[in-house]
Formats: structure tokens, sequence, C-alpha cells
């Protein structure tokens, strides 16, 4: 199911696929799920034609990758970048199905984009570009079809304008964005989701591992890459909370400063990105020598102490090596804000220090960064009302949904990690969150019922998303046995639907 020009894919294909091989071993008939699962219901690449300020058209490429809507209507965000590619986008639509998955929103997967570069066009190119883009875009996406939201290179703005662009093409203001400003069907705490929530599965993590390293404490070091929004949020709360931030990072190179950032500085940062500014042009401005930039490097070895590493830039950007010298600066908790931040050799570093008994504990992206995603659903529900919650009504909702996350990669990373848990080893949160989203995505319970008519009865009407779906469905206390399929095939008749033999995305229909 890879093709070879897809390394970002294979890489995310490869962590998910090892982390079940115990679930898989003890559950074999959902090896078929993940056959299925790995690959997307749909892919769209189209032509983006654009106008510069010198009137000279312009090319790039568009994309939506439609991974799976097993839970709701596909929900992800468009990246604009140089390097977006297919096989990023299906990386990211793969993780953002397993993400919505463990929210417990209904949500399905979906991730797009385009190589276009926002970086030195005006506002009215950019525009330009939206509109185009959304020209062939909104013929595929809606409120109950597929949702898209933010992402790298896209911002408050680009979203207003490919939000304008949809509701002149279609005629209609629903909220088939999210991300949108509060005048116009935006959320509370949107914009500090993803950042707030990763603290918040993080505070759960320090409760149950390290404790004397509380974000409550000025003492605490707190490494973070990255100094757009995610990055921003996530070192305002931990410095909100009483920790020490002292790194943060861009494309260009790292900014460590020694006595820790205030809050002035990252809201000034949070300026200076806005306008396209780079932290090396932020640094040259700040009087004395409290930062020290180091132009070309990654934070992750320019401090001799972290406590904490909060990786919150782009995909890879924690390697191997990086992860070992985070181990020797002490470090515990290591917890993705962004999308698959570490590498396979940084992750295995992490992972074998944990099952050592050394204390570090690794989270996954697709856990640890729910929260922002999670938000989206939120402002989903309130558009579908019509209302606007408050801004604590929102967040006690974030921490509630972090919470659950938490609990769920834990018991799942604690029965399912394939490991005997030795005295002081902390259980695995990457098999956790892979085997919890996994079977959140493949799972469908419903409650006791009186025959097989009546399971059947009720799977129909909960199982069939797609008029043309496929239907598999094992009942685990009768032996394993597949049953069913003739009063499957009637009433399948009975409402009319087509019925096509054996699998399209198993359920599991527990009596």
């Amino acid at each position: 199911m890879v093709l070879p020009v897809e390394p970002e894919f294979e890489q995310a294909l490869n962590e998910l696929t090892q982390s079940l091989q115990p679930f898989l071993a003890a559950n074999p008939h959902y090896q078929k799920a993940l056959d299925i699962v790995q690959v997307p219901e749909r892919v769209l690449q189209f032509r983006v034609v654009w106008e510069d300020d010198k009137g000279v058209p312009q090319v790039n490429r568009g994309f939506r990758v439609q991974y799976n809507s097993a839970l709701g209507p596909y929900k992800g965000g468009l990246r604009l970048h140089p390097s977006v590619n297919l096989s990023i986008l299906k990386f990211l639509g793969f993780e953002q199905t397993f993400k919505n998955a463990l929210t417990g929103l209904s949500m399905g997967g979906g991730k797009g984009g385009s190589d276009f570069d926002p970086k030195g066009k005006s506002d009215s190119e950019i525009r330009r570009f939206c509109t185009a883009f959304m020209s062939e875009l909104y013929r595929h996406i809606g409120q109950d079809t597929d949702v898209p939201a933010g992402d790298i290179g896209t911002g408050a703005r680009e979203i207003g304008f490919l939000f304008g662009a949809y509701k002149k093409l279609k005629n209609e203001f629903v909220g088939m964005l999210t991300g949108k400003g509060l005048d116009w069907g935006g959320s509370f705490i949107r914009p500090e989701a993803t950042g707030y929530g990763l603290i918040y599965f993080v505070e759960h993590m320090i409760a149950k591992s390290c404790p004397e390293f509380s974000l409550n404490l000025p003492s605490t070091i707190v490494a973070i890459s990255g100094s757009g929004n995610v990055s921003q949020f996530t070192a305002l709360k931990v410095i909100e909370l009483g920790a020490t931030v002292k790194s943060l990072s861009d494309s260009k190179g790292s900014l460590i400063a020694p006595q820790g950032f205030t809050k002035a500085d990252i809201l000034s940062i949070g300026q200076l990105k806005l306008k396209g500014g780079t932290l090396e042009s932020w640094v040259s401005l700040q009087p004395g020598n409290r930062f020290v930039y180091h132009a070309g490097k990654r934070p992750w070895t320019l401090l001799p102490v972290i406590h904490h590493a909060l990786p919150g830039a782009t995909q890879n950007e924690v390697s191997g090596e990086e992860a070992k010298a985070l181990v020797a600066a002490g470090v515990r908790i290591v917890a993705e804000g962004s999308n698959m931040g570490c590498t396979e050799e940084a992750i295995e570093v992490f992972e074998n220090a944990r099952k050592a008994g050394k204390g570090v504990w690794y989270a996954p992206g697709k856990a640890s960064n729910c929260g922002g995603v999670a938000v989206s659903g939120l402002e989903m529900a309130q558009n579908s009302q019509r209302l606007a919650w408050t801004t604590q009504e929102v967040d006690g909702k974030l921490k509630n949904i972090m919470a659950e996350a938490y609990s769920q990669c834990l018991n799942a990373g604690t029965k399912w990690s394939g490991e005997k848990m030795a005295h002081g080893v902390l259980p695995s949160l990457l098999a956790g969150a892979n085997v919890a989203g996994f079977i959140k995505l493949n799972e469908l319970k419903i409650g006791p019922v009186a025959d097989v008519n009546e399971i059947l009865e009720s799977a129909l009407l909960a199982v069939v998303l797609d008029p043309h779906a496929d239907i598999h469905i094992l009942l685990p206390n009768s032996s394993g046995t597949v049953v069913g399929e003739q009063w499957l095939k009637h009433l399948c008749v009975a409402r009319s639907r087509p019925f096509v033999g054996t699998i399209r995305m198993l359920k599991n229909v527990f009596v």
C-alpha cells in the first residue's frame, strides 16, 4: 500500500503497524481492518492558477486527501508550504484519522493544501490564490462532508479568504471551515487550543511520572521548538503555570533565553511572526544580552539541562542524535506539539530509555496535540447550534477531552504494549495512542440486545455510513463466527440498500 515516493507516509504507517502487533496477535480478525484503513477513501489533486501583482499567471498544485469518514465528516487542515506533496498529506491525513478518533468527537480524518508559499506574497496575491484554490475545492467539501481548517501557512487571513470564496460560490453561510474569526462563526480558545491542549496532556504525564518537575515550579526547564501559533501558546501556558521556557526556533535557527522567556517576549514574537519576520531579526532589536541566537540549529542540543521537550515546529524535527542529547540532558517528558515531530530513530531512543527505567516518557502528536482539532470539533458543534460558548466553557471541554485522551492512551498502552511491566517502568503512550485510536476507529459497541435479528438491525442502522459500503459483522462471544450474511442481505433489501459481499470497514458488535 506504500509507494516508493512516500517516505513520510511509510514512516507513519510503520509506526502504527509496529505498535499494533501485540493487539493484532490477540485479535487477528482486526488485520483486515488495518489493510483497509491505510488506504484513503479519496485523493483529490488539481491545478491552481492565479495571478501575481504583475498580472503574470502562476500555477501551483492543490490537494485534498479525504482519508476516512467512519466516525464523521473528513476533518483536517490545509497546509500551504513549498514542501507540500502527496506523501506528506497522506501521512498527515492518516495521523489525523487516529488523532480525531482519540478526541471522542464525531470527526473523520483528512488533510489538504498546496505547494504555494505565502511568505513574500502580498495580501492581494494570497487572496487571489485562495480564491482560485477554493474554486475547485468547494465542490468536495461541506459542513457534513469535509470541514478543513488552518495549518502551516494557513492562518486567520487565509481562512478568511477561503471562507469568503466558498460563501460567494455556494451562496450559503455554513461552518464548512474551522479556525474562523469570532465575528463569523469562530470559537473562543481555537487559536490557543493545540498549545493549551498539549500542556493539559503533559500535566497528566508529569503527575504520574515526575511530579518533582511540575510546571508550577520555576526550576522546571522546558525546551520548545517552533515559534508559530502552536509554540507560542504552548510557551504562554507554561509561563502562566510558572515553569521556565528557554528555547524557541524557526526555519532559520534557534533562540535560547538562559534566564527564560517572558510573556511579553512571546507576545512580541507573535506580532513579528504575523508580519513574516524571523527570530534572528527579532533578537537584533532586543536590548541587553538576554538571548543567544544559533543560526541553522535546533534547540535540543543547546541547553545543558532540559526537563520537558515539546517539539512544535514540523515533522521529523528531532533526530536520533538529538534524542540522545535530550536523554543526556535529563529530559523526562517528550510530547509532540507538531505532527510526527520525532524521527523513527528518535522515538526508538526515547522508548528504549523508558523501557530501561530512566523515566523518559514520550507522547506522539496524535495524542498530545489533539487539542487543536478537538476545539475545531467544538466549533463545528457551535456552528450547528448557531451558538457561541464562553471561553471558560470551551476551555473546560478542552481539558476534559485531553484528560480522556490521556486516559485512553495510558490504559491501552498498559494493556497492549506487549511488554512485561517491570516496577518503575512507564507504559508506552506510543503503543497506547495507536491502539486506542485504531480500536475507536474500527470498533462499534452496541448495548445488550435480544437476538441476532436485533443485532443485525442495529448494525445495519449504525454501520452503513455509505450506501455502497460492504459490511462484515463478527460476534466474538459466538466462537468468533462470522454470522448473519443472509439476515443482513434481507435487511438491506428491506431498506433498498445494496449489499456488496464481505467488508469495507470492519466493525465489531459486542453483546
